[in-house]
């Protein structure tokens, strides 16, 4: 009995031998399968231990010929997993490879020589003459802050004094003269009323554009451009971004001798004007926060209105005399400036209800009114009801989807309203009722992306056509081109090889059929009969 008992034990150790070899070598196999034959061999013990059998499977009679033929099986894939020896070729493999990878080397950097040179450097750097022999050493200059880089010039007044021509000159004080001489356009002229579109679409053909009315005047781009009402001669003044403000008489040849420039300003000139009472002044208006008069009968540069602390955007004569402005800035205030008092300081500062202010421009017949062009809204304003603080516009435009360029009152009666807007359109507004509303009229399509590089677009009226406006275009070939209040248009200012550039500011004689387009390189083209 014991020693059949301990076959049995032999026997069962070696098929758990071969089972966990299988599961080994086979991972596909089941975990019930294990378990299963545990159970059988479990089974087996508990049998007829008195039967002798011998080692081997005859050692399993017990069991079904299923399961006998199932044990069979492991046995002889067991044998055959052992005569591949997979486990030696695996660790023959691991060694292979452990003698195929190179030793790691860290990189030795290497020792720099003494008394040597890394790179070339010029003799300048090194502190040596061409000879070698080292320069004495120079104490370092004191760093001098500049604090700002367009300085205000100082107040008061100012001499004219051309940049580009001799002051003492004989050419030069003929020039002041001319200018200061040159009589002022009767208002009766402006009293004839409307043309008709017809005779005026006439007098526009015959306008033309030739090498001697093209001229560069200023430098850099012009941002305000005006022409003196004079009936005899032709003069057009300009208004330059680098603080400057140009002159040219077109009647004196040649062409450069008629040309003056200023510098009455620091920073760009915004908004330039011939004075109504007296032709021999122009004003012009500038960011760095100074009004100035130019006067020619004295050749000098007066100071209006300065304010340090601020920048002005635009400005407009509340009187027809000229003797009281109000001033547009671009934090959104507003000034009232009276020239007939002392000193250079306003008359009353004013808080509006815009953001910022791009344009001013005052009614032509009741000029208590005055309109402002803001972010994307146009304001009315009564001058009369204005106080320091709080105050609310008597009409708001807010039409407007983008970015507004300027807003003007047409200039014989004021009833249209012409804005110019970043949305590609022009609109125009009844105004001949100022009450809580003024109505849309027509909107004209029109491109105004000028871009970063060129002066927005402003369009303005036709002062002897209130019901026509004027405005630059981005079309091929360059042109500027002339709408009705209707949105047809009426003519387009081509100029063949003479404009090639994008005129954005322009402007019309009051009486004369003379046009004058400035461009953002300080050149002015003139169309005249």
């Amino acid at each position: 009995m014991e020693a059949t008992s301990s076959k049995a034990e032999s026997t069962l150790q070696k098929s758990s031998l071969d089972v966990h070899t299988e599961s080994n070598t086979q991972g596909h196999k089941s975990t019930s399968d294990t378990v299963l034959l545990s159970v059988d061999m479990e089974s087996t013990q508990d049998g007829d231990s008195d039967e002798d059998t011998t080692p081997g499977l005859d050692d399993f009679s017990g069991l079904s010929p299923y399961e006998r033929k199932r044990l069979k099986n492991i046995s002889e894939n067991a044998n055959f997993f052992a005569s591949l020896q997979l486990s030696e070729s695996a660790a023959r493999l691991r060694e292979m490879i452990k003698k195929r990878q190179p030793p790691e080397s860290k990189r030795k950097k290497p020792k720099k020589r003494e008394n040597e040179i890394g790179c070339r450097r010029s003799m300048r750097l090194l502190k040596v003459d061409p000879s070698g022999v080292s320069l004495p050493t120079t104490p370092a200059q004191p760093t001098i802050l500049v604090a700002d880089e367009n300085p205000l010039l100082p107040p008061g007044p100012l001499e004219m004094t051309p940049e580009n021509q001799d002051d003492n000159s004989e050419l030069f004080k003929g020039f002041l003269q001319t200018w200061a001489e040159v009589s002022k356009t009767s208002s009766k002229n402006a009293e004839k009323g409307l043309s008709s579109i017809k005779s005026y679409k006439a007098s526009l053909s015959g306008m033309v554009i030739s090498e001697n009315t093209v001229n560069k005047v200023t430098k850099g781009p012009i941002f305000a451009i005006a022409i003196h009402p004079s009936e005899t001669r032709t003069l057009v003044a300009a208004g330059a971004k680098s603080g400057q403000v140009g002159l040219w008489d077109l009647s004196h040849q040649p062409k450069e001798d008629g040309i003056y420039v200023f510098q009455p300003h620091s920073q760009p000139v915004s908004c330039l004007y011939f004075s109504p009472a007296n032709p021999a002044h122009i004003l012009s208006l500038s960011y760095d926060g100074t009004l100035r008069c130019g006067d020619f009968s004295r050749a000098v540069f007066d100071e209006v209105y300065r304010d340090e602390r601020s920048s002005f955007s635009s400005f407009d004569f509340l009187a027809e005399d000229a003797s009281s402005l109000v001033v547009g800035h671009w934090d959104g205030s507003l000034s009232l400036v009276d020239r007939r008092t002392p000193g250079t300081s306003y008359e009353k500062l004013i808080s509006s209800s815009l953001r910022k202010i791009r344009t001013v421009h005052v009614h032509p017949v009741h000029r208590q009114y005055f309109i402002t062009a803001g972010l994307r809204d146009v304001h009315i304003y009564d001058a009369r009801r204005l106080t320091p603080k709080g105050n609310q516009p008597l009409i708001s435009l807010t039409e407007h989807t983008k970015s507004l360029a300027s807003a003007y009152f047409s200039p014989l009666t004021g009833n249209r309203v012409v804005t110019t807007c970043a949305d590609c359109k022009l609109r125009i507004f009844d105004s001949s009722c100022i009450s809580s509303q003024i109505p849309l009229l027509t909107t004209i399509r029109h491109n105004t992306i000028t871009g970063r590089w060129l002066t927005r677009f402003r369009a303005v009226w036709d002062p002897k056509q209130e019901d026509c406006v004027i405005v630059g275009s981005m079309a091929h070939p360059r042109r500027v081109e002339i709408f009705h209040e209707t949105g047809k248009q009426v003519h387009s200012f081509l100029g063949g090889e003479c404009l090639v550039s994008v005129c954005s500011i322009n402007a019309m004689h009051p009486t004369r059929y003379i046009l004058a387009g400035g461009n953002s390189s300080g050149r002015i083209h003139v169309f005249m009969n």
